[in-house]
């Protein structure tokens, strides 16, 4: 350990965090990631770490408090941020400022790191979000669903299923008209978390793991805009004994797809182990 950061917050939650540029701002010499990004799933708030200016002494040099985010954004439960192709800083949410389910996104200013606001049109959030990435190539963004924030926040609870707190929806979004133009229906209590496109700039194609089914969908343009899904990874549950069901199924927390696009990699949380497809 050659440095800590501490942060000045007590229940955060830095569930996930991005780079102030991506892999997208490749061909903008001046983009740099010199800035990490930490959204709080938990309190909603967001801190920006200078890792440029002493890469082996990061510091905090931005915070943007909740109740910033809840009054321009009406959003609350950050979760996974990116960069867009212009520049700025895209965050999903996984809910309201009351911990309802709602899904979308807000955006930061990619020098400033100011809110702007949320992203998508009006009216067209879905009920829940987590995670997304997108192609510029074919002008599109995938996003996933989550869960609801203040159920889900207990923990896993058997007696929230078929209630509507784990989504279940894959959602197509416009990437330079910010709309919703398609949904999927991946089956109740699926939970699909994490999604990926392939790294080829051109490939039209990804996939999206649904944590509680076990199941992980390849999605594909089809023809003109539409987008189809197709099954290509099912994971049994596993019968187990002392656990609060009988059948524990497969928690796939995260998808990684690796860098030259031949191999999958799972991490099948509740079963303990990382499969390689």
């Amino acid at each position: 350990v050659i440095h800590r950061l501490p942060m000045p917050n007590l229940k955060d939650e830095l569930h996930s965090s991005g780079w102030s540029a991506g892999c997208t701002c490749f061909d903008n010499v001046t983009a740099k990631r010199n800035k990490l990004i930490l959204p709080c799933l938990i309190s909603s708030r967001i801190y920006v770490v200078d890792v440029g200016s002493q890469c082996r002494a990061p510091k905090l040099c931005k915070m943007i408090e909740p109740v910033d985010v809840f009054w321009k954004c009406n959003k609350g439960y950050l979760n996974v941020p990116r960069s867009l192709p212009n520049g700025d800083i895209l965050i999903a949410n996984t809910g309201d400022a009351a911990g309802n389910g709602k899904g979308g996104f807000i955006v930061l200013d990619g020098e400033t790191f100011e809110l702007k606001g949320n992203w998508e049109n009006e009216c067209e959030a879905p009920p829940t979000g987590y995670d997304f990435w997108y192609q510029p190539r074919y002008n599109v963004l995938i996003s996933s669903a989550g869960a609801v924030p203040k159920r889900a926040g207990r923990g896993f609870c058997p007696n929230d299923l078929k209630k509507g707190v784990y989504g279940r929806r894959l959602n197509v979004w416009n990437l330079s008209c910010r709309s919703l133009i398609q949904c999927f229906d991946l089956g109740e209590d699926s939970l699909p978390l994490s999604v990926k496109f392939l790294h080829n700039p051109d490939a039209a194609e990804g996939y999206v793991s649904c944590a509680l089914s076990g199941i992980v969908y390849r999605f594909y343009k089809c023809e003109a805009n539409n987008w189809a899904v197709e099954e290509v990874i099912r994971i049994p549950a596993k019968d187990v004994t002392g656990w609060i069901m009988p059948k524990m199924p497969a928690f796939t927390v995260d998808l990684i797809i690796s860098v030259d696009d031949r191999y999958l990699y799972l991490c099948n949380w509740w079963h303990g182990d990382i499969r390689q497809y």
